[in-house]
């Protein structure tokens, strides 16, 4: 029987918040979840497939005229450069491996499918890794394999500068206002 690093990784980090949740529990301790206020305002989008084999279609979009904002929705994508508040990002697709699982890839070298948005000053960002330099502690949901541990937006920048990770990213408005990485080992 195969069993994946990513499954097995996912569940002990899954295992080890679900015993961090029943020693506050004993405890005593409440245990409160807080959402940015902001989080209301924004609408419901139907997420992609995280681990879809396409990359998303964004009807209506012309990218003969130059980088620009992505329409309103969630884009299965990451962020391939950031200057000043901008970040430019792209869709990713996941391509089945031969030796391994798979991983994501961008568009083919010359395929013009980027876009451009400024990132919110109240950006959600989840990430997988924790919000330390050190990305060394796995913060993913087991379910689905996404990132759950809410970081703060200069955390968000610096990793966009030095690392493309997979992520949803949520345009709204023209705005980048919510990152959830996609755990990949």
């Amino acid at each position: 029987m195969k069993t994946s690093t990513r499954y097995l990784l996912a569940g002990g980090a899954a295992a080890a918040m679900a015993l961090s949740f029943v020693s506050t529990a004993h405890a005593g301790a409440q245990v409160t979840i807080t959402v940015p206020a902001t989080a209301g305002a924004i609408p419901k989008f139907k997420a992609p497939k995280i681990f879809g084999t396409t990359f998303q279609a964004d009807p209506g979009h012309d990218f003969t005229k130059g980088v620009h904002s992505r329409r309103d929705g969630i884009l299965r994508g990451w962020i391939t450069h950031v200057s000043g508040d901008k970040a430019e990002y792209e869709p990713i697709k996941w391509k089945k491996g031969t030796h391994t699982e798979g991983h994501f890839v961008g568009p083919p070298e010359g395929d013009v499918m980027a876009y451009a948005s400024p990132i919110a000053k109240n950006v959600t960002y989840l990430s997988a890794f924790g919000c330390k330099a050190s990305m060394q502690n796995m913060t993913v949901n087991r379910r689905t394999g996404l990132g759950n541990k809410s970081c703060s937006r200069p955390v968000l920048v610096k990793r966009a500068k030095q690392y493309e990770r997979p992520a949803l990213i949520t345009v709204y408005k023209g705005k980048i206002v919510r990152v959830q990485e996609i755990y990949t080992p």
